[in-house]
């Protein structure tokens, strides 16, 4: 059964998660983390098919399922609900199951968490899944075909490690220094990023670095 929370709409901000595990247990432990955090669950569910219909209409901030449910897996639900950019997701999976890992991410999930996990896992988790969900939207905004938006995204992931790797920063900072020099060049950020990938930060100019 789907269950829902049955409270008087919340007045504050906090982002808005639907949940979805076939275990009971850890569907109410994680719907507890995520209250401590700051979290407002609005729906669970205990298999794919009611997560996704859940997500369509609740449209919530973002939406966690578990790999391994009945009647849809998690992979496949996850697939559903990133082709509709309702939310970003993150995958949760038992560590036997890590081989699945990269068929998440190629589905659209945007992080993952290995079981057992607890609240300092978790946070991390939502908050990459989250930024990763900003920045492709930001990435979408500035292509209006579907198969462009793909590679943009693509070439925007790999100047990322690039930049990760040569200049040493985080991939928040490296997604700043992508959109700061675009801005900067009157660039797209594909743009930006196919010279990242093929010349390395110097496509930026000399005296450009680390992103306020």
């Amino acid at each position: 059964m789907t269950e829902q929370s049955g409270g008087p709409a919340a007045t504050t901000t906090r982002p808005r998660v639907v949940i979805a595990e076939d275990e009971a247990l850890i569907r109410m432990d994680l719907a507890e983390m995520l209250d401590e955090e700051g979290y407002d669950v609005v729906g669970q569910a205990e298999d794919g098919e009611k997560a996704v219909a859940l997500a369509t209409e609740l449209r919530p901030d973002l939406v966690i399922l578990d790999v391994k449910m009945p009647r849809l897996d998690g992979i496949a639900a996850a697939e559903q609900i990133a082709r509709a950019r309702i939310a970003p997701v993150v995958i949760l999976t038992a560590f036997s199951q890590r081989d699945l890992v990269e068929r998440a991410r190629d589905a659209g999930a945007m992080a993952y968490l290995v079981k057992p996990f607890d609240q300092t896992d978790l946070v991390p988790a939502v908050e990459m899944a989250m930024s990763r969900f900003a920045e492709l939207r930001q990435v979408e905004s500035e292509v209006a075909d579907l198969t462009e938006r793909l590679e943009a995204r693509k070439v925007v992931d790999r100047a990322k490690g690039v930049l990760q790797e040569s200049l040493g920063l985080s991939e928040p900072e490296s997604f700043r220094w992508i959109q700061k020099t675009a801005m900067d060049l009157r660039l797209s950020m594909r743009q930006v990023a196919e010279g990242v990938v093929t010349h390395g930060p110097s496509v930026a100019g000399p005296g450009t670095g680390t992103p306020d």
